[in-house]
C-alpha cells in the first residue's frame, strides 16, 4: 500500500450543547501522515534493507581494485629474472652471456604462448578460475626454478622460465578483461594506475632479492618469492568478476581494423621499443655494474631498485603535470634526461655515478607511459580486451627480446654494449611519439 502525505476528509460526531440527547455529524479534514517505516508492532526499530546489502557499484569497484592489484603480480613476475641473475652467479667469470639471452628468450616465448588458448579457457572456465590457475602456475614455476639453479643444465631453467612466462601471459590476458568496467569510465586513469601497480611489483621483486641476497641461498629466495603468486591464487579463487555488457564491446572486425590502422601500429611499436629500453636496463643493470664498475651484487641490486623507484615516482609526478605542461616540451626534456642517464651509466667510475645514471634514466623514461596511456584513452574510447592485451603483450615481448638479443651481442662485444639499446631506443621512442601526434592531427582522431 502506498502512503501519501496530505489531507483526507473524515466524519466525526460532536455533542450538541443545546440538546443533550442529540449528536451532530460533522465533516472535517485531518492531516494524514504515513506511519513510521522502521517500527514493528513491539515498537522496536528495525531495518527494512536486505540483511547483507552489497551495492552493485561497490562490488564493481572491489572487482576492479583486485584486477588492478594483479598488475603488481605481473610486474613482480616480469622483473624477477633480472633480479635473480646475480643470485644465479651469471656475473662471475667466465661470463655466460648466451645463457642469459636464452633465459630472456624462454620467458618471451612463454608470454606469447597463451594468446592461442587462454581466451577459450576464460570462456569455458570463467575469469576468476583462469586468474587463479595462472597465479598458481607461476608459484609452481618458481618452486621448480629453485630446484635447478646453476650448475644445473640451462635447458632445465629454460623450461621453468617458459612456464613462468606462460603464467604471466595468461594473467595479463585475464587482467585486461577484468579491468574493462574501470577502463570504460576512465581510460587514461585506469591505464596509469595499472602501470603504477606494475612498477610497484617490479620494485618489490628487486628489493626482495637485494634484501635476502647474503642472508639466504638462491633456492630459499625463490621459495619466498613463490609465496606471493600463491597468495594471489587464493585471492582470485575467492573473487567474482562481473561480466562485461556486450553493448560496450566492438565487433571483432572493428578491433582487427583498429589494430591494422596506422595509429595502433605506431602505438604498439612505441610500447615495443619503450619496454625494450626499460627492460634492457632492468635485466642487465646488475651484471653491467658488477662487471664494469666493480660494485658488489647487493649494491648493484639496490641501484636497480633505485631505478624502479625513480621510474615509479616519476610517472606519478608526470600524471599530475600532464594537464599543465605542453606535451612536446615534456617529451624533449624526457629524451634529454634519458640520453644523459645512458651516458652517465656508461662512464660511471663508481656507485655514485651509477646511481646518478639510474636516476636520470628513470626520470627520462617516466613520462613515456603516461603520455601513451592518455593517447590510447583518447584515441580508443571503447574497450576491447583482446585489442589492448595484444598491444601490451607485444610491448612485453619487446621488453624481453631486447635483453635476450643483448645476451648474444655481449658474447661478441662485451658487457659495454648493454647501454646501446636504451640509447637507440630513446631516439626511436621520441620519433614514434611525434609520428603518433602527427597522425592524430592529420586524421582528426
Amino acid at each position: 500500500m502506498a502512503w501519501v502525505a496530505g489531507t483526507v476528509p473524515i466524519s466525526v460526531k460532536r455533542f450538541d450543547s443545546r440538546n443533550p440527547n442529540r449528536w451532530l455529524q460533522v465533516s472535517t479534514e485531518r492531516i494524514h501522515r504515513p506511519p513510521p517505516q522502521n517500527r514493528t508492532r513491539y515498537n522496536r526499530p528495525v531495518s527494512l534493507a536486505p540483511a547483507n546489502p552489497v551495492p552493485e557499484a561497490l562490488a564493481g569497484r572491489s572487482d576492479c581494485g583486485r584486477a588492478l592489484a594483479g598488475f603488481l603480480l605481473l610486474g613482480f613476475l616480469m622483473a624477477l629474472l633480472g633480479a635473480v641473475l646475480p643470485a644465479w652467479g651469471y656475473h662471475r667469470d667466465p661470463p655466460d652471456f648466451v645463457a642469459v639471452g636464452n633465459d630472456f628468450l624462454s620467458l618471451a616465448v612463454g608470454v606469447i604462448a597463451p594468446l592461442a588458448w587462454a581466451r577459450k579457457l576464460i570462456a569455458a572456465r570463467g575469469l576468476p578460475r583462469v586468474l587463479s590457475l595462472a597465479s598458481a602456475a607461476a608459484s609452481v614455476a618458481l618452486v621448480y626454478l629453485s630446484l635447478v639453479p646453476p650448475p644445473s643444465s640451462n635447458w632445465l631453467r629454460g623450461a621453468g622460465l617458459l612456464v613462468l612466462g606462460a603464467a604471466a601471459g595468461s594473467l595479463s590476458l585475464g587482467l585486461f578483461r577484468a579491468i574493462s568496467p574501470a577502463y570504460q569510465q576512465d581510460p587514461a586513469g585506469t591505464a596509469v594506475r595499472g602501470g603504477i601497480w606494475y612498477g610497484l611489483g617490479s620494485l618489490g621483486a628487486t628489493l626482495l632479492v637485494a634484501g635476502t641476497f647474503y642472508a639466504y641461498s638462491v633456492r630459499t629466495i625463490l621459495v619466498f618469492m613463490a609465496a606471493i603468486p600463491a597468495v594471489f591464487a587464493v585471492l582470485y579463487a575467492r573473487s567474482t568478476f562481473a561480466a562485461q555488457p556486450e553493448s560496450v564491446q566492438p565487433t571483432l572486425r572493428q578491433a582487427v581494423r583498429d589494430f591494422r590502422s596506422l595509429g595502433a601500429i605506431l602505438m604498439a611499436l612505441l610500447l615495443f621499443f619503450q619496454f625494450g629500453s626499460e627492460w634492457t636496463v632492468a635485466g642487465w643493470m646488475p651484471i653491467f655494474l658488477i662487471r664494469r664498475v666493480g660494485i658488489s651484487p647487493e649494491e648493484a641490486l639496490l641501484l636497480l631498485a633505485f631505478f624502479w623507484l625513480c621510474l615509479l615516482v616519476g610517472r606519478s609526478i608526470v600524471v599530475a603535470l600532464l594537464p599543465r605542461v605542453r606535451h612536446g616540451v615534456l617529451l624533449l626534456v624526457s629524451v634529454a634526461a634519458a640520453l644523459f642517464g645512458c651516458l652517465l651509466l656508461y662512464a660511471a667510475p663508481n656507485g655514485f655515478g651509477a646511481g646518478s645514471g639510474a636516476f636520470f634514466l628513470g626520470a627520462g623514461f617516466a613520462s613515456i607511459y603516461p603520455l601513451m596511456a592518455e593517447t590510447i584513452g583518447r584515441r580508443f574510447p571503447y574497450y576491447h580486451p583482446g585489442f589492448f592485451n595484444g598491444i601490451f603483450s607485444l610491448a612485453q615481448v619487446g621488453g624481453l627480446l631486447a635483453p635476450a638479443s643483448l645476451g648474444y651481442m655481449a658474447y661478441f662485444g662485451g658487457v659495454g654494449v648493454v647501454i646501446g639499446i636504451p640509447l637507440l631506443g630513446t631516439f626511436v621512442v621520441a620519433a614514434l611519439l611525434a609520428l603518433i601526434w602527427l597522425e592524430s592531427k592529420v586524421t582528426g582522431r
